[in-house]
């Protein structure tokens, strides 16, 4: 499937029976392996509806806003929209993706805090009005070339974990919101709320009380200048587990009912992304190269392995962080140790091992050092929870998607309207047999 509006027609297999997801990683891994070893992604779309089914009996009260920046497959965007999300968008291209799939101007905003002016403009010629500032200067750039925009100041929030405090800060403090309010009024530009963000790395459960209280200043300080405020954005930092989801839930609910009470009419949105496709895809690798080093030396590649020394191993596959691993690149994010895709014994022994991209680059670390057993040229490894973030650049491996007959059943459930909202589906059943794989035709849903 490619990821343009030019071709929207998705091919989705049906698991029937007893089939499960690793049925169609096997599938795929023996079909690639008799061609030519490509990097691919499965995805479980099954996972898409039951997060959501989860949002809506955990956070009822608070609207879920997309975030398409963590993955903009359009086949995620066509189901989101039909479970009647909001969304989030970061640039032109998010936003032409979004509006392709008949998603309404005031269900979309336009994020980030450093616009160019193309998607200002973009954003006030669709009337998408809904747009993020922290800054002055972003301010001055939406009088110019949005002045009916609503205006979501961006909140500050204090760093509560090592990744933030190393992060370039994002966000205005309470003293720049009320200069921001003042500026505002002046440009004649209308703020209708505030949006904060609590990463999920945070583990203090105060922040979150922090920040609501925060905010309930920034709107009292809003309304004594004379703007009708009535949006409340808690941001992202859901990292798709429902355990803190039921973390936040507990913290958050208590705030918002003595500050923002539901009597007021507010409307509270979240903009959770990778908390909707992390854990529905996978990642398959395949191993193209292999270096034996001695453990205590792995900063010393050409040392001479003696038989007394403990190995270490390290494995170079055909993707790294110039492809579905780019997020590690730009954010440092840690990868999680991938499973081998191999039949091992409980006693195989592990080794002290190393990921590496293809580029023979410095920069292209996978993962720094994990324990894996012994593996050869052409094993192939499976790196879960991978679908925040891997997806939005525009080489990306093929993505080949399914779902149960059961997920498929919740669909309709949810009420969702087949024929209209996820018109772009062609479901087919999943031949698992790898003489049959070339068999499959889908047929519409």
């Amino acid at each position: 499937m490619k990821g343009t509006l030019d071709e929207l027609q998705y091919s989705v297999e049906l698991l029937e029976g007893s089939a499960a997801l690793r049925d169609v990683i096997d599938k795929h891994i023996h079909d690639q392996t008799l061609a030519l070893k490509s990097a691919f992604f499965v995805a479980d779309l099954g996972v898409i509806i039951r997060q959501q089914i989860c949002w809506r009996t955990k956070m009822d009260q608070i609207r879920p806003f997309y975030a398409v920046k963590s993955n903009s497959s359009p086949v995620v965007v066509e189901i989101l929209a039909a479970l009647g999300t909001g969304f989030v968008c970061s640039n032109k291209h998010e936003l032409d993706l979004v509006k392709g799939f008949g998603v309404p101007s005031q269900d979309i905003i336009l994020g980030g805090t450093c616009k160019q002016l193309s998607h200002i403009k973009y954003a006030a010629k669709h009337n998408i009005p809904l747009l993020v500032c922290d800054n002055e200067a972003e301010l001055r750039k939406i009088a110019r070339c949005h002045p009916k925009a609503k205006v979501l100041l961006l909140l500050t929030s204090e760093s509560c974990c090592e990744r933030e405090e190393m992060a370039i800060p994002f966000g205005s403090t309470l003293k720049d919101c009320r200069h921001l309010l003042e500026c505002a009024r002046e440009l004649s530009l209308r703020v209708t709320g505030v949006k904060f963000n609590i990463p999920s790395c945070c583990q203090d459960a105060q922040a979150f009380s922090r920040a609501v209280s925060d905010a309930r200043c920034v709107f009292d300080m809003g309304e004594e200048l004379g703007f009708e405020m009535n949006i409340l954005d808690i941001g992202g930092g859901f990292d798709g587990s429902e355990a803190q989801l039921d973390k936040v839930h507990q913290t958050l609910k208590p705030m918002l009912d003595m500050y923002f009470p539901l009597s007021t009419g507010l409307s509270i949105i979240a903009e959770p992304g990778a908390y909707y496709v992390s854990s529905a895809f996978t990642l398959a690798v395949n191993i193209i190269a292999k270096t034996t080093v001695a453990r205590d030396c792995s900063d010393q590649p050409h040392k001479v392995l003696s038989a007394n020394d403990e190995p270490e191993f390290l494995y170079y596959m055909n993707d790294g962080v110039y492809g579905s691993f780019a997020n590690k690149l730009l954010c440092e994010d840690s990868i999680s140790t991938p499973s081998a895709h191999k039949e091992l014994s409980t006693e195989e022994p592990l080794f002290s091992s190393s990921l590496w991209g293809p580029s023979a680059d410095d920069l292209d670390q996978v993962v720094e050092r994990c324990l894996l057993p012994e593996l050869s040229v052409g094993d192939w490894l499976l790196f879960s929870n991978a679908g925040a973030n891997g997806l939005g650049s525009e080489h990306k491996p093929p993505v080949f998607y399914s779902i149960t007959e059961c997920d498929w059943q919740e669909i309709h459930n949810c009420g969702i309207n087949l024929d209209t909202s996820m018109k772009n589906f062609s479901l087919g059943p999943c031949c698992l047999q790898p003489s049959m794989s070339d068999a499959s035709i889908s047929t519409p849903a």
